[in-house]
């Protein structure tokens, strides 16, 4: 990562990234310190079959642009699948989840506002990892409570229900 004066450049494999519980890998490209708290963005790699856990954020809103392949968002409890170039806005307080219905990898762009938070949920439940790590879930999972707890400190409610 270099910073260009007030600018910042994120090259294509570089960014914090950490391996979610799920088994998908999040870089984190722009942190809520470097803008100030008015957001932060992340790509996204999801193997086919990939997941996110149903969860509420209850202080950030979310976007998300798919950038390849094709995912199934469920927002609500409405169903919405979304290609290449499509951009799906979630609100704060919205219960959601995306999930890769493609036969091969895709790719996400993902950005909260305001950042912060839900970047410290990412760092303490996300194991470190590289561009290379396999979409497998975690070795040690975290038990639904714990989760849930760690989510709770950052205003982000796990939903927990058989997905």
């Amino acid at each position: 990562m270099r910073d260009p004066g007030n600018a910042v450049y994120v090259g294509p494999d570089e960014g914090r990234t950490v391996r979610m519980p799920e088994g998908y890998v999040l870089s984190r490209k722009v942190s809520s310190e470097q803008t100030g708290g008015a957001y932060s963005l992340f790509g996204a790699t999801v193997g086919p079959k990939g997941s996110s856990q149903l969860h509420i954020q209850h202080r950030e809103d979310e976007c998300f642009w798919v950038l390849e392949g094709r995912f199934e968002f469920v927002i609500e409890g409405s169903k919405l699948e979304a290609g290449v170039g499509s951009l799906l806005y979630v609100p704060k307080g919205s219960s959601h989840t995306f999930k890769n219905v493609g036969q091969s990898t895709g790719k996400l762009l993902v950005s909260q506002t305001p950042g912060g938070l839900y970047e410290s949920f990412v760092e303490e439940v996300g194991r470190p990892a590289s561009k290379r790590t396999t979409f497998s879930k975690a070795d040690e999972p975290l038990e639904a409570e714990r989760l849930g707890a760690i989510g709770a400190k950052y205003g982000v409610e796990m939903v927990l229900t058989v997905r």
